[in-house]
């Protein structure tokens, strides 16, 4: 490490200029391919995709998006002469545009189910040549423009479908920029200095930049999904930021102690640099840990996101020190230099706050404790609520064309047919023709059907279909039910004596399919991921209470972060008046990615606050001491770093994405809680009450354990004359001793 932060100091222009040529290429290499994103749920084996298989080879006619184009009157009906000349002008207007196959209105043809029973409600049918994510933003705004200029008085006219969301301007990265900007005020108010406040930001936007286009590039080579490269940013954003200002924290305390600039970076990087990349492994471990469940649609996500924070390591033990190293003194305040020119180097001590709350745990280790404990218990209560399932246009904020759609549709002809349901089969001879032909008079009596449409057989004869209309929300429970009583008794009688296979597909199905698989697997993944990080801890400090600890206090972080979305999504509490569209279920592969996010995540408090007392403990075998100090110590960088991730985590609500506005608030919520309740209460509690056996370990498997330091003593790292100057600091103590949290009785 030290070779390589001496090296990117040496050659800093070369270093910089190497940053922003990757960035400049990747960024117009992404920008010449274009984006190839997709949000495929489908997991292979399950009914719900061997029945979109079925559909897709006997009516590849259906293998397009097919939106919707709905319309309201208040006063009059849809079938007034001037409404009616109205939306088919503009319905063939839509039909004429490129990529449209064919629309389907309710005036002309068998269509007139289309106009709902009160006469004030139609809608119409667009099919698109190619699936959603092929068709393009310029043609489905095409289509979105021409039926939206049809809209006057009394008429209005919204639209649904998959296409139609890629509409939306999402280009502004407001999020991205209020979430920096908040990082910038809180850097600048703790390192004084303007130069390097702006040094963590640079290297996290460097990094992130990069790994943002990479990630376009990266969907051309396997599935990603639409919403992984915000996903990456917001935690490249977040982690980069952080890593970067321990570094820079490192580097500047070094300069107060008299280290010449270059030696000062180097040092930074040989000692903090080693547990950033420490950390930032965890949190690859962690993302990759999701390619154990083999579903493709999260594959993309981990990679995706394992790619951010690989950049934002690479930028914040490369670029950083060579960018220090431009900025020379000027990383410490005005202030800070003139003290450090008219005083020489001085000692930094732990003082004031910091120093009085390490105190206070260390006094009341029992009733802080207790207080953690509840309050965690009680934000995790909501997580035993807690309904997986995907979320539809129906969630969408009301402001929204897709949303205004969906509520058009669900009050004119029944929720259902928001999401309806298809019956798929091979079909074999004779007896399984007569079976399907009566097939939607036998599914009519169903509990929870509305609606069934005839079967519809391919060109050959030997694949069919039903469409079956549920009387409840896509997203219900009750239609849930409803795919679990078709495929379980209702579908089964009618396969008796016939060779059909009849097979339950569409949306929600899908979705269920989905949500079952990582449900079932999900105990696996978060068994493998704690593990994993037990173990890494278990080599750091040599110690079986620590990583116990850390596995713990995960659990509890990500209970009660999902506590908090649950009470917001699920049970909609401030989710309309946040614009983050109506209560709804959370999103099946959620507690995968903030599992995996947050154990990332935790790790880094947790190095960074245990490996201090470690070093401690080593010191002096004084259990108390060793945690006071290190608390006291770490506890205002561990804050700052937690406001600046917390900021810009909530940014990203400002995103107007449902699906990255739950990571956003979930993340946000797991690190206020890990750094302000676990990290600096709980955890420094909980081992005031071990005493020694927080450092127990056996000594047999002391013997057997291979020995790793995620950050050697500083005099090893630096240069001798750092360590001859470290003397000198300790002469200074000598003769002019100051009170400091050592001197504070516990």
């Amino acid at each position: 490490m030290a070779a390589l932060a001496r090296w990117c100091v040496r050659h800093r222009l070369v270093t910089v200029l190497l940053w922003l040529i990757a960035f400049a290429g990747i960024t117009a290499a992404s920008a010449a391919a274009g984006s190839a994103y997709s949000n495929d749920y489908g997991v292979p084996g399950t009914e719900a995709n061997r029945a979109a298989q079925m559909l897709d080879r006997g009516f590849p006619d259906l293998s397009g998006d097919s939106d919707t184009v709905v319309w309201h009157t208040g006063a009059g009906t849809v079938n007034a002469a001037d409404v009616e000349q109205t939306m088919t002008r503009t319905l063939d207007r839509i039909a004429d545009l490129p990529g449209v196959v064919s629309v389907t209105g309710p005036y002309t043809g068998s269509h007139s189910d289309q106009i709902s029973r009160d006469g004030h409600t139609a809608y119409a049918t667009v099919d698109f040549s190619q699936p959603a994510d092929k068709i393009g933003k310029g043609r489905a705004k095409a289509v979105v423009d021409t039926a939206k200029a049809a809209e006057s008085g009394d008429l209005k006219v919204a639209l649904g479908g998959s296409a139609v969301p890629s509409t939306d301007s999402q280009g502004s990265h407001l999020a991205e920029a209020l979430g920096v900007g908040v990082a910038a005020v809180v850097l600048f108010l703790a390192f004084g200095s303007l130069a390097a406040a702006f040094l963590p930001i640079a290297t996290a936007v460097i990094g992130v930049g990069t790994a943002y286009s990479g990630i376009g590039l990266l969907g051309h080579a396997m599935t990603v999904a639409d919403f992984a490269p915000m996903l990456g940013m917001l935690i490249g954003l977040g982690v980069g930021i952080d890593y970067a200002l321990f570094i820079v924290t490192r580097h500047r305390r070094n300069l107060k102690r008299g280290v010449p600039v270059e030696e000062a970076a180097v040092s930074a990087v040989a000692t903090t640099g080693r547990a950033v990349v420490f950390a930032g492994a965890t949190v690859c471990i962690a993302l990759l840990g999701m390619l154990i469940l083999r579903l493709g649609f999260l594959n993309g996500v981990a990679v995706a996101a394992c790619l951010t924070v690989l950049l934002t390591v690479a930028a914040s033990i490369t670029l950083l020190p060579a960018l220090l190293s431009f900025i020379g003194p000027r990383a410490l305040g005005s202030r800070e230099r003139r003290r450090l020119d008219e005083h020489g180097p001085e000692p930094e001590l732990p003082t004031g706050f910091a120093a009085r709350w390490s105190a206070f745990v260390e006094r009341h280790p029992k009733k802080l404790g207790a207080v953690a404990l509840v309050v965690m218990a009680l934000l995790a209560l909501p997580t035993l609520s807690l309904h997986l399932g995907t979320s539809d246009q129906g969630n969408d904020p009301r402001t929204s064309t897709t949303r205004q759609a969906y509520d058009m549709i669900a009050e004119g002809f029944g929720p259902g047919v928001n999401g309806p349901l298809t019956v798929v089969t091979h079909v074999g001879g004779a007896e399984d023709k007569l079976v399907l032909d009566n097939l939607d008079h036998t599914l009519e009596g169903t509990k929870g059907i509305a609606s069934v449409t005839p079967v519809t057989y391919d060109s050959g004869g030997d694949t069919a279909y039903l469409t079956v209309v549920p009387d409840s929300a896509p997203q219900s429970k009750q239609t849930s039910d409803l795919v679990h009583r078709l495929r379980s008794d209702v579908l089964p009688k009618a396969e008796k004596g016939t060779s059909l296979d009849l097979s339950v597909g569409g949306v929600t199905a899908s979705y269920d399919d989905f949500a079952s698989v990582i449900v079932s697997k999900l105990p696996l993944f978060v068994g493998v991921v704690i593990g994993l990080g037990c173990v890494l801890l278990l080599l750091a400090f040599r110690s079986l209470g620590i990583p116990l600890k850390a596995a713990a206090m995960n659990i509890a972080a990500v209970a009660s972060a999902f506590g908090v979305v649950v009470a917001i999504f699920q049970w909609g509490w401030g989710s309309e008046l946040l614009g983050l569209g109506r209560a709804g279920p959370i999103e099946p592969f959620l507690p995968v990615i903030m599992v995996s996010v947050l154990f990332g995540l935790s790790m880094d408090y947790q190095v960074f606050l245990v490996s201090r007392m470690y070093e401690e403990w080593l010191e002096t075998g004084d259990n108390r001491r060793a945690v006071r100090i290190g608390l006291a110590e770490t506890s205002r960088v561990i804050n700052s770093a937690a406001v600046i991730m917390i900021s810009v985590f909530l940014a990203f609500v400002l995103s107007g994405d449902r699906v990255i506005a739950m990571f956003g608030i979930g993340l946000a919520s797991a690190v206020a809680l890990d750094a302000f309740v676990l990290r600096t209460l709980l955890v420094p509690a909980l081992m005031h009450l071990l005493g020694g056996a927080n450092w127990w370990l056996p000594s047999w498997l002391d013997r057997r354990l291979p020995k790793i330091s995620i950050e050697p003593p500083e005099c090893r790292a630096t240069i001798s004359a750092q360590c001859a100057e470290d003397d000198v600091l300790e002469d200074m103590l000598m003769k002019e001793p100051q009170l400091d949290v050592r001197d504070i009785p516990g």
